[in-house]
């Protein structure tokens, strides 16, 4: 977060800013460009002004995400109600919901009903929200389905990052903090400018160390000590060519490497009777205690290193091997985006944006959130020490994905009532999911596999081969000079298939319980879809400085083949001679595409010159076939499920105040929601319907409010004051059987400043989550569980991080 372009923004303002600079080369098609006392979005894939574009949008500035050192996906929902982000765990990796709909953070699998839009490229992987983004322009938060302009994966919103472009002047800048709490520091700089007349360049770079990132419960067994750390380098670089008024051409490329001390960062675990359940193996034949001590709100996690007996045998090749069972995390991403547009004419533009993804992530670590020795023998001879690591459950997921998108966009500007745009586009992504398991731990039960050595249950490898084409298009047509009409649709033909291996089957799995062999493979397991979605709005400006809109749209994200399922006996039905036998197999792994259908009523508003802006939406969507994941904690299985209907319905409003007061400005978000299943969904084995509860991280009110204050301080002195306190009402943390209601909370942020008012230097002191609230961002059952049923059982709670405080030193030159 570098120093903004902007010299005044809002805090997350829906549809709405305040008075700004030029910000970078608006020539770059990349740029969000000021025009006026507007914010330029791309929110219909074309530059318009935030106040006059039909849909309702939370736009982030530069400016303030660096007042508040906001450097992560999960650090923006103070300013976005309804949003929320879980960062960390295997799997996905994490996991963005809006307005109570989100996708499993659990299996890589599912795509994100929130499109994860970078510098105009859909990410398919969620493991983007680990790695901090640094040098932003601009994050704009586009609320209820996109798929018109952003395809599959847009079926509840999209959560879009600019990053900055090269300025038409040469620029350096820098920065350097601390963190007190969890006493980590950053560095990062830039360099940006014209290296002719024609072409620019922005090279940028950060670099974040965190030695507390986690802390652990007192006595917890862990080589790596009382903390779990951090660490995240980003470097990126951009190159814009304007070799003339018809051409222009924006390249980027940027590097991302994180290191962890495990795949689980912030879960605690509530113990629902007061008591820590053991670790429960084989039907309760073996225990270990648990260990936590079941104060899930003092930001203190009990995460074991590994069982002594489990963990020396990693089935090669592994990253985990030779680690002696201490969890780490290694994350290497690659991130390349080539846009052009060329003028074919006055009124034509074609755009194209190729988009290159390349992942390879491994984490290890232990899935049953507890275990620590007793002294007691297992049944298969191993011996536990009082007080030795007893995490079971470990895993070693490596998660491999290679993705090329290419998008096509012919766009009209005539001087007429009539405007179109249409545009195709390819995905072509193979994701590999690969992973040595102990979901039985049976070398605890029988000893160590006796062909092999290895200690580990199992290790399978799921390669998932996905094609995604669509055409869409879209027409424009202004009936008057007030009012507009526009609409179109996007069709969507999607594949997948998937292949399972299991190299390694522990050899008294395979004989005695009868999963699946080593040297099993599934054969194609394919899945397919086609949807067409379209959408329509009517805008009509009542004043220049009053509009009102109204929409209908449709959303769709497309389902697929599950990758979490244990290689249990149900695989061995694609071994099978018979068809059918082999179909069952299959659909036992499918999951069905989800769709969403509704519309929204706005007035975006601005009075007194501007200085006072309103934006109000309501909306109301119904949901089919929700992709929802759970896990039973009893016989260790990970349960897919779509939900019959889902409806949610609400009110978003924004407000902004730049008051007489010199230098003080106001600004605020208020939401309402209800987000209900509103037909039979049957979860925990089929003993509870949530038909009629509320959906998961849905709270019925929430809302921020925001002060902003700068005043001199001399003719080379500025102060800057800035203040935001963001409300959340209570929700469900789960959309299973868990039913843990998250309380209502209030967090604050505040930042105080000196600078030249130039913006050449700065030093700061800024504070987050100062109340250090901790929220569950969501909720499931602790695997290993003794007995089925939730009375008994204790819950993992996935948690935000507590309070921050930086003291940094910034210059701009």
């Amino acid at each position: 977060m570098l120093r903004s372009v902007a010299s005044a923004a809002l805090i997350g303002l829906p549809s709405a800013a305040f008075a700004q600079d030029a910000a970078g080369d608006a020539g770059q098609p990349d740029s969000e460009a000021f025009e006026g006392n507007e914010i330029i979005v791309l929110a219909r894939k074309q530059a318009e002004t935030l106040q006059e574009v039909p849909v309702t949008i939370t736009s982030v500035s530069s400016e303030t995400l660096e007042k508040y050192n906001v450097d992560q996906v999960a650090d923006v929902v103070s300013r976005v109600p309804t949003l929320n982000v879980q960062v960390g765990g295997s799997g996905s990796g994490g996991q963005i919901s809006l307005r109570g709909v989100g996708s499993s953070n659990i299996s890589a699998a599912f795509d994100s009903a929130v499109a994860f839009d970078f510098d105009g490229v859909q990410v398919s992987t969620m493991r983007l929200v680990q790695a901090g983004f640094f040098d932003t322009q601009q994050i704009d938060v586009l609320k209820g389905p996109q798929s018109l302009f952003f395809g599959k994966s847009a079926s509840a919103g999209v959560f879009s990052i600019r990053s900055a472009d090269p300025t038409p002047t040469w620029e350096i800048g820098g920065k350097a903090s601390y963190e007190f709490e969890e006493q980590g520091y950053t560095v990062q700089g830039f360099v940006s400018g014209p290296i002719s007349d024609t072409v620019g360049i922005r090279l940028a770079a950060q670099y974040n160390k965190i030695d507390h990132y986690a802390e652990l419960q007192e006595g917890t067994p862990a080589a790596n000590g009382r903390y779990r750390g951090v660490k995240n380098f980003v470097a990126r670089g951009t190159l814009a060519w304007d070799p003339d008024d018809r051409f222009s051409a924006n390249l980027k490329v940027q590097y991302v490497k994180n290191e962890n001390d495990g795949g689980i960062q912030h879960s605690d675990l509530i113990c629902n009777d007061g008591v820590a359940d053991p670790i429960t193996l084989f039907s309760g034949l073996f225990q270990i205690p648990a260990g936590y001590d079941c104060n899930a709100f003092d930001q203190k996690y009990f995460l074991p290193d590994t069982h002594p007996a489990l963990a020396p045998g990693v089935p090669e090749p592994s990253e985990a091997a030779g680690r002696n069972g201490v969890p780490f995390g290694k994350t290497d991403l690659w991130f390349g985006r080539l846009r052009f547009d060329f003028d074919m004419s006055d009124e034509l533009t074609l755009t194209s944006v190729t988009g290159i993804v390349n992942l390879d992530a491994v984490d290890f670590d232990n899935y049953s959130y507890g275990g620590i020795g007793d002294g007691i023998f297992a049944p298969g001879g191993s011996f536990l020490p009082v007080g030795a690591p007893g995490g079971v459950g470990t895993s070693d997921p490596t998660n491999k994905l290679e993705q090329y998108t290419q998008e096509i966009r012919l766009a009209s500007d005539f001087d007429s009532m009539f405007n179109f745009m249409m545009g195709v586009f390819y995905e072509d992504r193979t994701f590999t999911f690969a992973t040595a398991q102990n979901g039985v731990n049976a070398t605890l039960l029988a000893g160590p596999d006796p062909v092999t050595g290895y200690t580990y249950d199992w290790d399978k490898v799921h390669l998932t081969k996905t094609e995604a084409l669509s055409l869409f298009g879209s027409v424009t047509l202004d009936i008057t000079d007030q009012l507009e009409l526009s609409g179109g649709i996007r069709w969507t033909d999607e594949n997948k298939v998937q292949r399972i291996t299991i190299p390694y089957m522990h050899t008294f799995l395979e004989t005695a319980l009868g999963f699946a062999p080593s040297g099993f493979f599934s054969g194609p397991i394919e899945f397919s879809d086609s949807n067409w979605s379209p959408e329509v709005t009517i805008k009509y400006q009542v004043t220049p400085d009053v509009n009102v809109f109204a929409s209908y749209k449709t959303g769709f994200k497309s389902g697929g083949i599950d990758n979490s399922a244990l290689p249990s006996n149900s695989l061995r039905g694609f071994g099978s001679p018979d068809p059918a036998v082999r179909e069952a197999a299959a659909a036992g792994l499918i999951f069905n595409s989800e769709t969403a259908e509704g519309g929204e009523i706005g007035v975006k508003s601005q009075f007194a010159n501007g200085d006072v802006t309103l934006n109000v939406t309501g909306y109301y969507y119904k949901f089919d076939d929700l992709q929802v994941q759970n896990f039973d904690g009893v016989n260790i299985q990970f349960i897919t499920q779509n939900a019959g209907k889902v409806t949610t319905k609400g009110v978003d409003i924004g407000w902004g105040w730049q008051t007489p007061v010199d230098g003080l400005a106001l600004s605020g978000n208020i939401a309402w929601l209800d987000g209900k299943f509103t037909d039979t969904f049957l979860v925990g084995g089929g003993a509870i319907d949530l038909d009629g509860r509320d959906v998961a991280r849905a709270p019925e009110w929430s809302g921020n409010i925001a002060v902003d204050f700068t005043a001199p301080l001399g003719d080379s002195l500025e102060l800057g004051l800035s203040g935001n306190a963001a409300y959340s009402d209570s929700y469900f943390a789960s959309n299973g059987p868990v039913q843990y209601v998250q309380d209502s909370y209030v967090s604050l942020d505040a930042s105080v400043s000196v600078q030249h008012p130039d913006g050449n230097w700065k030093l700061a002191l800024v504070g987050t989550n100062l109340t250090d609230e901790i929220w569950a961002n969501t909720a499931g059952e602790r695997p290993f569980q003794a007995v089925a049923g939730l009375e008994a059982n204790d819950t993992i709670l996935t948690q935000n991080r507590g309070r921050q405080v930086f003291v940094e030193a910034s210059f701009r030159f």
